[in-house]
């Protein structure tokens, strides 16, 4: 079966390589670099699975039929599926979802192939599915929402938590268009074998197919929960900062529960990376005229935890402007908001750095990824040494063994040295 994909990022080339394990795919991007860096074996972005499938298709131990195009012609004609995975920024003018790289790959595709499934996996408003169906009058356009993590995306598709796609219910000829994309994907899928017992007691991935509303509303409602699990925990970290007392103590306490569990639960500087911010502030803004208060709430509590945040690294500046340091450096160790990722697309640390920075105080950014000397004003360095001795205090989302030494520098909230 021949497969195009349009967009070569995290959901993109994830997806196009756990398919060329089976079929034929043609991954269409319109950046000439990322394209040769990928016909050449090397990922673009940080991945290990990602990784490890390129080296083994240019070794041949893992040989796949996968292909990298600037051509859309050579990508779309012919394709029996078109799957788009561009992406769709939050527009907080609009408060909406852009959507013009999808509606433009779909043109693409029609352009050059009439009769593909068009599969769309940019996550985008709950009802644009139907509404791009009636609008075009195109019965040929399903969607299938991504759960996804920057770092893991491969992996992901690997082990699968459950695979979704959307299909008009009434549309005998989509539901099944539908339920073979979800085989694709299971087929190219290597569940370990406690992945491969449901908790209903049956085996196998969890598989649905549902109305397409219903898929792009299963995506946005999944996120805005990991959402509010993070900005739970962050709260109760706030609280605890406040009163003097053990975070640690009590979120161990509280996920004794087996209704709450042991995860997701690690303090941070506030949710951020690509897919959570957006996709709050969507699902807020497809409540219009539906009654709601958590939902606002969440996005709301975000930003109050960044104030918080910045409250408390302002107080250690002005501890160390009392201890004879004349202008005191913020170190930022790190933009990336996960381990193993080298995304900072709406990391949380960015708006700390914000609110610091109005109040005058000099910011210094650790950051390897980052090829430019600064960072909307603020000094890019690669030289982690020197970062830390430069640093008179080391902001880190996240824990790194490479601070060790200068402990006593470091502000975090991570308490368990995990994402």
């Amino acid at each position: 079966m021949k497969i195009a994909v349009a967009g070569t990022g995290y959901v993109g080339l994830s997806v196009a390589l756990l398919l060329s394990q089976h079929n034929e795919v043609h991954a269409l991007d319109i950046v000439p670099e990322k394209v040769a860096m990928l016909n050449a074996g090397k990922s673009p972005i940080v991945d290990t699975e990602i990784t490890r499938f390129l080296d083994g298709n240019q070794s041949g131990d893992r040989p796949l039929d996968f292909h990298v195009t600037l051509d859309p012609a050579q990508a779309y004609t012919g394709a029996d599926y078109a799957i788009i995975a561009t992406p769709t920024n939050y527009d907080p003018q609009k408060n909406y979802f852009d959507t013009s790289s999808v509606e433009a790959a779909i043109a693409a595709v029609r352009e050059h192939d009439p009769d593909a499934w068009i599969v769309i996996k940019s996550t985008i408003p709950v009802g644009y599915t139907a509404k791009l169906r009636e609008e075009l009058g195109d019965r040929r356009i399903l969607f299938s929402p991504e759960f996804l993590r920057e770092g893991h995306a491969l992996y992901d598709n690997l082990h699968p938590s459950r695979i979704v796609a959307g299909a008009p219910q009434d549309d005998e000829e989509a539901v099944e268009a539908a339920h073979r994309f979800v085989e694709l994907l299971s087929q190219g899928a290597e569940p370990s074998e406690h992945e491969r017992m449901n908790p209903d007691g049956t085996e196998g991935i969890p598989e649905l197919v549902v109305g397409t509303t219903e898929a792009e509303a299963i995506k946005l409602f999944a996120n805005t929960y990991l959402a509010l699990r993070v900005a739970y925990f962050n709260e109760l970290d706030t609280y605890a900062e406040s009163r003097g007392l053990s975070t640690r103590e009590i979120i161990k306490g509280v996920c004794l529960d087996p209704r709450i569990r042991d995860d997701y639960n690690n303090p941070s500087f506030g949710y951020g990376g690509y897919c959570l911010p957006k996709d709050t502030k969507q699902l807020l803004a497809n409540y219009d005229k539906v009654p709601q208060n958590l939902i606002e709430a969440i996005v709301d509590s975000n930003t109050t935890r960044k104030d918080f945040i910045a409250t408390e690294i302002l107080e250690l500046v002005a501890r160390a402007k009392a201890s004879g340091v004349a202008d005191p450096v913020v170190g930022v160790y790190r933009l990336t908001m996960k381990a193993g990722s080298d995304n900072f697309r709406q990391s949380a640390i960015q708006g700390v750095m914000k609110r610091i920075k109005g109040k005058g105080v000099t910011v210094l950014v650790y950051e390897p990824t980052l090829d430019q000397p600064d960072f909307f004003g603020s000094e890019v360095t690669h030289d982690l040494a020197a970062f830390k001795q430069r640093a008179d205090v080391i902001v880190s989302n996240r824990w790194s063994d490479d601070l060790a030494d200068v402990k006593d520098k470091v502000y975090t909230r991570d308490l368990f040295k995990r994402d």
